[in-house]
């Protein structure tokens, strides 16, 4: 089966930290100082709290697929395996439009990033779009391990960055640096610690489960792991405390020492130069602090960008193997065992959407806006896939404990939390646009699900699928 003769190049090293660069995005350097300034310091640790539950159950049913089912296309082909073919025809294709915007997009976010240096004013910005797609490119074509490398590197400086702030950060708050004890009164001046009552926390509830996006594609590395029983279940534990370090505690930090009433918190152009990393790191006097970010940031959009062109590449695989798309994509190349088709069709998609930005850059953007969100639909169809391996165990008399090497804790209660999350959040989205008059916003929301539900349709028309039997879906082979 061509799915596992992919090179099983990455190990747990490498696994653990592409989920921890999956949950750290460009957000966290630039837009927590809003979501403190809209909801308080109590409102954004709380609703940081709150997603990360969310996300370690839904992150441990994943898992659950991800070891029971290791293979490269995860959510098209659990939804094609426990579900219908024609649900991941749905999602594999949404999915790869969606990381291949993302890929686009950040490498184009990366290319304007680098032009904060004049030094870099040599070449323009769409030639160093083009050049940090070359890279990317052939990081991807040489060997999964180096893949796996430049992920682990780039995850790691955003890591190190992090972990700095919090240590200075609570330095500053004693008073051991800064010149001054901060102290937590930022806490408790006006409204603080919970700010903008209900809306403003559901506010920042959305913007939170958004912005974690992204950590579930470790999901698809399960099909090139060397060992994926170990590392998916060892990644996926550590979720939690992912976010919890990284976000709640940064949070934490920040708003301790920059009260919610801070304007600069607001950053409403996004500037480097007002992050809450840089006002922080400019206080303890770091010199040249915001190009520090900036650098930062830099490696965070590469490493996205880096993630897209890989995942987008193997769903294209996957849906190619399971007939899902053209045939000549499930092609794996002799020696380094890669999908080169997959990749290069990829990249050659990706370059097209570079060389588009130039003319319509609001084409692109707005439709990454469009469709971004729909990564929750993405969820839901996996959560899906789990309950009906749930149900098919069950239907067939099975005992779950030897048939899954790795099993979800506190089944079904996860599942229930995780489903209820992703309808606040689509609900919540919709909500907001309707409660702000934004008509176009609330057409955004709703027409990509109408096109989602015509093409699941079509190609259950097409193709005449049908919902697979809970007693028909096979449990005893993992990979067939």
């Amino acid at each position: 089966m061509e799915q596992n003769k992919l090179n099983r190049g990455l190990s747990s090293r490498h696994i653990s930290m592409i989920a921890i660069g999956g949950a750290i995005g460009t957000g966290l350097f630039v837009a927590t100082g809003s979501v403190v300034s809209q909801a308080g310091p109590g409102g954004a640790i709380a609703a940081y709290l709150i997603i990360g539950i969310m996300l370690y159950f839904l992150m441990s049913s994943v898992g659950e697929l991800a070891t029971f089912y290791p293979v490269s296309g995860s959510f098209s082909s659990y939804a094609t395996r426990f579900v219908d073919s024609s649900l991941g025809f749905t999602m594999g294709w949404l999915y790869w439009v969606i990381w291949t915007l993302v890929a686009s997009v950040d490498i184009i976010i990366a290319a304007s990033v680098l032009s904060y240096w004049d030094v870099f004013h040599f070449f323009s910005t769409v030639t160093w779009s083009m050049i940090f797609l070359v890279i990317l490119f052939l990081l991807n074509i040489f060997s999964v391990k180096a893949f796996g490398e430049a992920e682990f590197w780039l995850s790691l400086i955003k890591v190190v960055t992090i972990l700095i702030f919090i240590v200075i950060g609570v330095l500053m708050i004693v008073g051991i640096l800064g010149g001054k004890t901060y102290g937590i009164t930022n806490y408790s001046i006006g409204e603080a610690p919970f700010v903008g009552g209900l809306s403003g926390f559901l506010g920042v509830l959305l913007i939170a489960g958004f912005s974690v996006g992204g950590t579930e594609v470790v999901a698809v590395t399960a099909g090139e792991s060397d060992n994926p029983h170990r590392s998916m279940p060892k990644a996926i534990k550590q979720v939690f405390w992912r976010i919890l370090l990284f976000y709640v505690l940064s949070i934490a930090v920040i708003a301790a020492i920059i009260p919610y009433t801070d304007p600069l918190l607001l950053n409403e152009s996004e500037s480097v130069s007002q992050s809450p990393f840089t006002i922080v790191f400019d206080r303890v006097g770091i010199a040249f602090a915001a190009s520090v970010i900036n650098a930062v940031i830099l490696t965070s959009l590469l490493s996205a960008a880096n993630s897209g062109l890989y995942t987008s590449s193997r769903m294209l695989f996957s849906m190619g193997h399971d007939k899902l798309a053209p045939k000549f994509l499930a092609r794996l190349n002799k020696g380094t065992k890669l999908p080169i088709a997959a990749i290069l069709t990829t990249f050659i998609v990706v370059l097209a959407v570079i060389v588009l930005a130039q003319f319509q850059s609001n084409i692109v953007f707005t439709l990454l806006n469009i469709i971004g969100s729909l990564v929750i639909i993405v969820w839901g169809s996996s959560i899906l896939a789990q309950i009906r391996l749930r149900m098919a165990i069950k239907k067939q008399n099975k005992d779950a404990q030897q048939v899954l090497p790795y099993k979800a804790p506190f089944y079904p209660f996860g599942p229930i939390v995780v489903i209820i999350a992703l309808l606040f959040l689509f609900v919540g989205n919709s909500v907001g646009t309707i409660i702000a008059g934004d008509i176009a916003g609330l057409l955004r929301n709703i027409v990509p699900l109408f096109i989602l539900l015509i093409i699941y349709l079509t190609h259950k028309f097409m193709f005449q699928t049908k919902v697979i039997k809970l007693e028909d879906i096979n449990l005893d082979n993992k990979y067939e």
